[in-house]
């Protein structure tokens, strides 16, 4: 795992001013490879390639980037991992191969020689992004995997391209001059509390979406980040994989497990392949539980756990995560999380999150990251298991929702959305005896003004898209990400959102929190749930293995019964989050309240008169609106960092 930077000039340039400029963009994320540090510049085709290293595969020089292909066609910046590179590499050797070192990037450019940079992209697995200078055919090449676990972003500057794992790195050069924000990427922000690919939060650059790769010709320079969008190839599709895998699908359940179990040992004993300690994040749901379990079976010596502690029960885990290290036998450590350290996270949160991004657990996460970089390089995590076996509460709420739905009509749901708050506390009350015993607790007047705003939707991808959104920019045109996307035919509700969940909020949310808070302390995360092999396995395996009607990761919940007693983990889901409601009215109270009242609190994209009222009904407790504000307050402070 490392972090890459660099640029094309499109002309020739000096080797020490070209040097001088590189080694400030690999300054700039020297955190995500503290451990070295690497340049490559040719002067005459102004093609300048720069690399931080985290070494955890071959420690010595001969694993260090850049690094050049056995012919020397190749030259390489990657960051990453190749999972399974020791078969790869041996095949590499059946066929007269020899190799210098023990490092998977030397397999992977010697596999770049033998087959050619497209079929090495098919062959390998893992997580990465690359950019391969080919000189044979004067292009550079750049790629991100599968499913978008490793940065790249790139850049129509100043006649250059600029590149790198993070934007501050592009920011590093002198010609990317001004940042201009893009309205476009701003309005998703506020829509959404990310930005999707291949927008980013300023013109003229774009983030490689996952699966991609886009070839740049040396003598034909792109005019803007727009050609490169058009650019782009896909070498592997998800949609395309979930067709094959709905129409080869295993005979029986009993097959279907036997096929996960198989293809999540494997990923997660490839994952333990390391020349450094190999950790894992437990946070007591099932995914990681599971994933430490897996690990723990594989181990001839205690697995070392990490975990956050909140003193707050909605959010807390700790306790479960205890007792499953003690089941397991893992050298389990906690951090406890405070407002206080929330509150001295916030001016450091935008320098880690580079572009506006307001998922709140991006807090614990980088608590977590923080507690494990002290002890380790590696360690493993549970993601990815909730949008290929169906595990989001949400999608239960919105299976309920959706009967709503059939019997509100839309009119109705807009009035009832739109009610002030003795009218939804009265219809609550008359609705609390209806509901089964178990959703009775869930029915409070603010929850029940947020189904009615949704329910008032004309169909279910709106609808779901409707659950995503936090703030309406004024001006948006567009039908929403969650609305508008591309989907195979025949896709019932819950697999609709799996898969809509796996291209969108995955990739855009869930590896970007973890990937910039690990990386920020030079702490490398691996997902074994997130092997495509697993992906697949799980589209393959009936729908009663993944949402049952009731709950989901039934496949998992299984595997873990055979290895952790139940009682152990057999309960809500809670998340990996903070108290932010609670938080927000109290300790963050008044910086909030600071940056909602002043005139630079808020931006185009957020209507000023719904934030004020949104704000006063939070700090009433007349309703939640604690993800919604959050998104304003990081991008405030993500203002001040960057845009001063």
């Amino acid at each position: 795992m490392c972090g890459i930077a660099g640029y094309l000039a499109f002309n020739p340039i000096g080797r020490e001013a070209g040097t001088a400029a590189l080694k400030q963009m690999c300054d700039s994320i020297a955190h995500r490879g503290p451990d070295a540090d690497g340049m490559f510049v040719d002067p005459e085709t102004g093609v300048a390639l720069g690399h931080r290293r985290l070494a955890i595969v071959d420690l010595s020089e001969t694993g260090a980037q850049p690094m050049s292909s056995p012919s020397g066609r190749y030259c390489i910046v990657y960051n990453g991992e190749i999972y399974g590179f020791l078969d790869l590499r041996q095949k590499l050797i059946d066929l007269g191969v020899t190799f210098r070192g023990t490092s998977d990037t030397e397999v992977l450019l010697a596999s770049m020689d033998q087959w050619g940079v497209r079929r090495t992209l098919e062959l390998a697995h893992g997580m990465f992004a690359f950019a391969v200078y080919d000189r044979q055919q004067n292009r550079v090449v750049f790629a991100r995997d599968r499913l978008g676990k490793k940065p790249l972003y790139l850049g129509v500057k100043g006649g250059h391209l600029l590149f790198g794992s993070e934007l501050k790195a592009l920011r590093a050069h002198a010609a990317f001059g001004t940042p201009e924000v893009d309205r476009r990427a701003q309005e998703q922000y506020a829509r959404y509390a990310f930005i999707p690919a291949p927008l980013t939060i300023y013109r003229d650059v774009m983030k490689l979406p996952a699966g991609t790769m886009v070839e740049v010709q040396l003598d034909a320079p792109p005019s803007s980040a727009e050609d490169l969008v058009t650019g782009l190839h896909r070498f592997w599709d998800l949609r395309d994989r979930v067709e094959a895998s709905r129409a080869d699908r295993y005979a029986d359940e009993a097959q279907a497990l036997a096929g996960i179990e198989d293809a999540l040992m494997s990923a997660v004993g490839e994952r333990m392949v390391a020349d450094v300690t190999v950790g894992t994040f437990l946070s007591g749901g099932i995914d990681s539980s599971l994933i430490t379990a897996m690990m723990q079976q594989q181990s001839e010596r205690k697995v070392t756990s990490f975990t956050v502690r909140f003193d707050h029960d909605a959010t807390n885990e700790a306790d479960h995560a205890a007792a499953i290290a003690k089941h397991l036998g893992t050298d389990h450590h906690e951090v406890t999380a405070t407002p206080e350290m929330a509150f001295d996270l916030l001016q450091t949160l935008p320098q880690v999150y580079d572009e506006p991004f307001a998922d709140p657990s991006a807090f614990p996460t980088l608590l977590v990251s923080q507690l494990a970089s002290e002890k380790l390089k590696v360690v493993m995590s549970g993601d990815g298991g909730d949008e290929s076996f169906g595990g989001y509460e949400r999608y239960a709420r919105m299976m309920a929702m959706e009967r709503i739905s059939a019997k509100l009509p839309g009119p109705a749901a807009s009035v009832l959305a739109a009610s002030p708050a003795a009218v939804t506390q009265a219809a609550a009350t008359l609705l609390k005896p209806l509901a089964p015993a178990s959703m009775r607790d869930q029915i409070t007047p603010d929850r029940l003004s947020k189904v009615a705003a949704i329910a008032r939707h004309p169909d279910f991808r709106s609808r779901y898209d409707a659950l995503f959104t936090l703030w309406t920019p004024p001006s948006a045109s567009d039908q929403g990400l969650f609305r508008s996307r591309a989907l195979p035919h025949g896709l019932g509700p819950v697999d609709t959102m799996m898969l809509l969940d796996s291209e969108l909020y995955l990739p855009e949310s869930i590896l970007v929190k973890a990937d910039r808070a690990s990386m920020s302390v030079g702490l490398e995360i691996r997902a074994p749930l997130l092997d495509y092999r697993v992906v697949e396995a799980a589209w393959r395996a009936p729908d009663t293995l993944r949402y049952d009607g009731k709950s989901g990761k039934v496949a998992l919940r299984r595997l873990l019964d055979k290895r952790v007693p139940k009682a152990l983990y057999d309960r809500p889901k809670q998340g990996f989050g903070i108290p932010l409601n609670d938080w927000l009215r109290g300790p963050l109270k008044s910086v909030a309240n600071d940056v909602f009242t002043s005139n630079n609190g808020t931006f185009d994209a957020v209507d000023r008169a719904q934030l004020n009222k949104r704000w006063s009904e939070h700090l009433s407790g007349s309703r939640n609106w604690g993800p919604h504000l959050w998104v304003v307050l990081m991008y405030h402070f993500w203002q001040q960092e960057w845009m001063a």
